[in-house]
């Protein structure tokens, strides 16, 4: 088996030389870092990665936490993130958390036992007791007691376009359908923008806007419908609630989008180059995932650094739930 040795002696350069090129250090000589991957080229030589973890206090590893990977954007934006750790040379650990706080917990000691490096979270759990604001832990969306560092879309004018986009179609008594989780988030302003488009406009808005869990929106949109059947177009939270209530919407007779026009948010696709087919308000889940890594290695790199938030832009799709 090769060892660090061997490269250092086909290099010609000292073990603690060897050291300093795998571990990335700085201030290394061009010539002396090309002869050390020259040398572990030829000799096809692999790194201890668990030794040299031991020494550096560090795992080169981060965990996202993702409440499920049964949702398109949740796996899309694993797929960014483990693509942008592997640029940074770390690797991803995968926490299918369900919404198990005692779960995500897990892996927050994880960090605070040098087991894993940092975290990366999209989490709706009752997780406030175990945040410090010196873990290197970044949040999509969510706040927290403890300011942590955290990316999001522009939810407020993706409401605000959804708004926009419905009213230039013709929609003129709207709706919003959504639940909204027990913590705040980022994701609750997605209906502040649509209404506060709609009161600025003088037009008439309705809203079914509940706690979760909600097993079934089924009863509140008959309801909804029922009490204000001239509704023309409604505003969804995101995609995959909008699946689930056209059906509904058109089991009560309504046709979309003659009847009642739909738009989501988030711009799922069903694979990497098919999208969904709905309108919908876009994310960027490369941009999320690419700036959640970038966040998470500054905080690794300084745990007391100051956190910071990156909000990206969103952006209208037609599809075939709109006029």
């Amino acid at each position: 088996m090769v060892t660090m040795k061997d490269v250092a002696q086909r290099a010609g350069v000292s073990l603690g030389t060897v050291s300093r090129v795998i571990n990335h250090a700085k201030g290394i000589k061009p010539t002396t870092l090309e002869k050390v991957n020259r040398a572990i080229e030829e000799l096809h030589y692999v790194p201890d990665e668990y030794a040299r973890g031991l020494k550096t206090q560090s795992s080169r590893t981060v965990a996202l936490i993702l409440p499920s990977i049964w949702y398109p954007f949740f796996s899309e934006f694993g797929y960014y993130v483990e693509k942008a750790l592997d640029e940074k040379d770390y690797k991803l650990l995968l926490c299918n958390s369900d919404g198990d706080p005692q779960e995500e917990n897990k892996y927050i000691k994880m960090v605070k036992q040098n087991k894993i490096d940092a975290i990366i979270a999209i989490t709706y759990s009752d997780i406030d007791q175990y945040i410090d604001s010196n873990i290197p832990f970044v949040s999509l969306d969510r706040y927290f007691k403890q300011k942590v560092s955290y990316v999001a879309s522009d939810n407020y004018q993706g409401g605000r376009i959804a708004a926009q986009e419905l009213v230039k179609r013709g929609a003129d008594n709207l709706a919003y359908i959504g639940s909204h989780s027990r913590y705040p988030n980022d994701t609750m302003r997605r209906r502040k923008g649509f209404l506060d488009y709609l009161k600025e406009n003088n037009i008439e808005v309705h809203d079914v806007f509940l706690q979760e869990p909600v097993k079934d929106f089924t009863p509140y949109v008959k309801k909804l419908l029922k009490k204000n059947s001239q509704i023309n177009g409604i505003f969804m939270h995101n995609d995959a609630l909008l699946l689930k209530i056209k059906p509904v919407i058109e089991k009560l007779g309504y046709r979309v989008p003659e009847d009642i026009q739909l738009i989501g948010f988030d711009g799922m696709d069903l694979a990497a180059d098919l999208p969904l087919g709905v309108s919908t308000i876009v994310q960027s889940v490369k941009d999320l995932a690419y700036g959640a890594v970038e966040l998470v290695v500054k905080k690794i790199k300084d745990p007391t650094r100051e956190n910071e938030v990156y909000t990206y832009p969103v952006k209208f799709r037609k599809g075939n739930t709109t006029k």
